[in-house]
């Protein structure tokens, strides 16, 4: 079981460590990594001696394209997220190192299952939503296409929450994903950076007389980087994210503990180390403010000393920074990092002003994920002020200088140099992180053709006016090898077979399959591969939630965070809708359903929790009435995360993306689901309009207002009223939920919902209504003839070849980051 030795000369061989029996690596790792009898393996251990076998692999590759970084020179790219939702490392490790059908037959003549193991990973918590899932798209993006680039953010102990459904609420517990620990990740506890909080500015004079300044009196936490590998598919290329966990400076007070006080003596440790120990606390209060604040500086400075580190080994003027530094604003929570770049460049390597915000602005990009302007985040000054006393200085210094030069651009006009200022004012004045990250960044961003367009015409049309070619679009794209590859194995098997493999790295191969929507057999095909997946499904809810669903019915899925306006609710008025009519008329055939939810709340966002809370009462009602039964079927599932999502998505015949028309950046949930032949209804928002570009609008079911409509609504005066009183269903639905249909113990217990659509409707359900339930029956007719069905499933798949993460990303890299594939022998 002895493992041969990794010497540096023959690092370069192929079979430095592959050529090893897998067999004997994972015994290997049972034994003397665990210390556990390897004659005895439970699952548990044969999925860690196998994770550590494959790590093993990864680590070889990335020393070598480590080592091809150096020799190159190359420029690199650092993307900055406070989230990465990475979802399971070992399939997509074995996938990408084409180490599946060799895992699969060792552990089948050891006797073990992979599939089976692969249940042994948690998800890991270092994420919440799209922008985490995103941000791990993209990382895979950047190893596939042999790209100089590294992820940086924070190692959460807990993830946001583990969700729990209790009497139809949720609950949060906590996601303690590392209490097995986790054979992922590489420690570096010899890369410590120092992080200061709090302290104080002063002034001194240099040896040449330059008045500078210094940040002392500093609280210090340390950050450990953390290492998760990011593996190309199919080469050598390896990159990491880099991941920082919060360390105490100050360890133990032996002093406290020797009086007594043993809390005391251990306080400064757990305080500092609360910094990395979960994802998004809550902000209601002052202290959750802080922590979040202190969270965003501490994982952006140790970044930033970091890049500095790697940028000192070149021996280059910092004015070529620019040049081999590309540094990407996931969202605003990195924005932080320009003021911090500004004052390494001006306090510890001694720049002018002028030089050294030159270099901020071509190092830094900013990519926008939201057009709600309550979104838009922005923090006390006072706290800046006393958190980070010298970046509150620095952006104050920004401010003026822009707003200088507004002013002589726009002489006269207060209003307009109030909207674009840094600083908004009030009773409590704030920094607008957005502004910032704007006015430090060369290329700002949305992630969807209309996202974008509604920046440069909206949301942010002042900058637009002062930095004309700024905004731009990227769409957002996912990454084929997870949501396709290894989601849906059997439909990846089936498309190989027909148009070969190259798709798998060059998704607009996909277009091939367009002819054969025509071809019976491979209709056929597709068909089985579809029911197959649906059984899947309805095995692990039946698992799961105890509950039985029969997959030759519509599989209607809706699953994304819970949120007003990606109208959830919408959707639930829609099943007491179809609850009605069967009930009015249960002689009538219908095509029979089984409507699927599934997201998480916001712990502190009481609408989304009370939508969820209204979904399964409404289930339990339908779910226990046997006048509907096998025609419709409701269900919530619990605890939404990736691979739940490798589940789901390959089985949804329907997917529903129908948030308020001009509310939804983008979207990536809509794009996974298409690519694994789900029809789309939706509205025209996000890239659900780019989906329908591209395949065809007989081929989605568009509805609803636009966001224009929507716009000249709220302005004119919106009146929800109107629909109520003139629409005998929908006045139907919202009585039931009004009388207390749905909930007889507490007839209130959903007012407010109701109060919210009869006295406002925001988010215009009440207006869409109508057109989202024709447009349902217009689903339903196409769902009846099962071969038309599953001609516009493989044409959905086959004109997906757009929304590739691969593609984004060469985008990003060809006119944002201006980096060039590492030249890999």
């Amino acid at each position: 079981m002895s493992m041969p030795v990794l010497k540096a000369e023959n690092m370069n061989h192929p079979d430095a460590i592959s050529g090893q029996s897998l067999k004997s690596a994972i015994l290997h790792h049972i034994c003397y990594t665990l210390g556990n009898d390897p004659d005895k393996p439970d699952k548990y251990s044969m999925f860690m001696g196998l994770a550590h076998s494959v790590r093993d692999r990864l680590i070889e590759h990335w020393i070598k394209s480590q080592r091809a970084l150096y020799d190159t020179l190359a420029k690199r790219v650092y993307f900055l997220s406070l989230e990465f939702l990475p979802g399971r490392f070992l399939k997509n490790y074995l996938i990408s190192l084409r180490m599946e059908d060799e895992a699969r037959q060792t552990l089948k003549e050891m006797g073990f299952d992979l599939d089976e193991l692969e249940e042994q990973e948690w998800d890991a918590g270092l994420g919440n939503g799209g922008l985490g899932r995103l941000a791990s798209c993209y990382m895979d993006s950047i190893a596939c296409l042999d790209l100089p680039g590294y992820g940086y953010g924070i190692s959460y102990d807990f993830g946001i929450f583990h969700q729990m459904i209790e009497n139809g609420y949720q609950r949060e517990q906590a996601d303690n994903w590392r209490r097995r620990g986790t054979p992922w990740e590489i420690l570096r506890r010899n890369h410590l950076q120092p992080v200061r909080f709090f302290g104080r500015t002063e002034t001194y004079r240099d040896e040449e007389g330059r008045q500078r300044y210094r940040w002392v009196d500093c609280e210090v936490v340390l950050a450990m980087a953390c290492d998760i590998l990011v593996p190309g598919y199919g080469d050598s290329y390896v990159t990491n994210m880099r991941l920082w966990a919060a360390q105490s400076s100050r360890e133990f007070n032996l002093e406290h503990f020797n009086q007594g006080d043993y809390i005391g003596a251990v306080q400064s440790k757990v305080l500092s180390e609360n910094i990395s120990k979960v994802l998004y606390p809550s902000d209601e209060l002052r202290s959750g403010k802080e922590l979040r604040l202190k969270q965003q500086y501490f994982f952006v400075a140790a970044t930033m000393a970091d890049i500095i580190r790697r940028y000192k080994k070149l021996s280059r003027s910092f004015t070529d920074l620019p040049n081999f530094v590309a540094i990407q604003l996931n969202d605003t929570h990195p924005a932080i990092a320009i003021p911090e770049l500004m004052r390494i460049l001006m306090d510890d390597e001694g720049l002018g002003w002028d030089e050294a915000w030159t270099i901020c602005e071509q190092t830094f990009a900013y990519t926008n994920h939201t057009v709600l302007p309550e979104a838009l985040e922005s923090w006390p000054v006072d706290l800046i002020g006393r958190l980070l006393p010298r970046h509150m200085q620095i952006i104050y210094e920004i401010n003026h200088r822009f707003l200088e030069g507004v002013r002589r651009q726009r002489p006269g006009d207060d209003r307009f140099v109030s909207r674009v200022s840094l600083l908004a004012e009030g009773a409590v004045k704030h920094v607008r992180m957005a502004n910032l990250a704007i006015v430090g960044s060369h290329s700002v961003n949305g992630v969807a053709a209309l996202h974008s367009r509604i920046l440069q015409e909206r949301l942010f049309n002042d900058f637009h006016q002062l930095f004309p070619n700024r905004i731009r679009n990227v769409t957002n794209g996912i990454t084929p090898r997870r949501w396709l590859q290894q989601a849906n194995p059997a439909l990846a098997d089936l498309i190989s077979s027909a148009i070969g493999a190259d798709w798998i790295c060059d998704l607009a191969q996909l277009e091939k399959l367009a002819p054969l929507a025509q071809d019976a057999q491979f209709t056929a095909q597709w068909t089985n591969v579809k029911r197959e997946n649906k059984s899947r499904l309805a095995r692990y809810i039946l698992r799961k939630i105890g509950l039985g669903v029969n997959p030759d019915t519509l599989f209607d899925v809706q699953v994304k965070r819970m949120h007003e306006y990606k109208r959830q609710m919408l959707n639930a008025m829609h099943v007491i809708t179809l609850y009605n009519r069967i009930k009015a008329q249960p002689e009538v055939d219908v095509v029979p359903r089984t409507i699927i939810f599934a997201g998480k709340a916001a712990p502190a966002y009481h609408q989304a929790k009370m939508i969820i809370k209204l979904i399964n009462a409404v289930a339990n009602v339908i779910n226990s009435d046997a006048q509907v039964r096998g025609r419709l079927r409701v269900l919530f599932l619990p605890n939404y995360c990736v691979s739940q999502a490798e589940k789901i998505i390959p089985a949804a015949d329907l997917s529903e993306q129908i948030s308020t028309a001009g509310m939804e950046a983008s979207g990536t949930g809509n794009m996974k689901m298409s690519l694994n032949g789900a029809l789309t209804i939706g509205t025209l928002d996000g890239a659900n309009i780019e989906i329908m570009e591209c395949v065809g609008a007989d081929n989605i079911f568009i509805f609803g207002l636009t966001s224009e409509e929507v716009l000249a609504r709220r302005r004119s005066g919106h009146d929800p009223g109107r629909y109520y009183q003139s629409d005998d269903e929908l006045k139907q639905v919202m009585d039931m939920l009004t009388s207390g249909r749905f909930s007889p113990q507490e007839p209130e217990l959903f007012k407010s919902i109701t109060d919210s659509l009869h006295q406002s409707d925001y988010y215009m359900l009440m207006a869409d209504y109508r057109a989202y339930i024709d447009t349902q029956e217009k689903v339903s007719r196409l769902f009846a003839d099962p071969a038309q069905w599953a001609r516009k499933s493989i044409l959905n798949t086959a004109r997906m070849g757009k929304f590739s993460s691969d593609r984004s990303i060469m985008e990003y890299a060809d006119h944002i980051w201006h980096v060039q594939p590492l030249p890999l022998t």
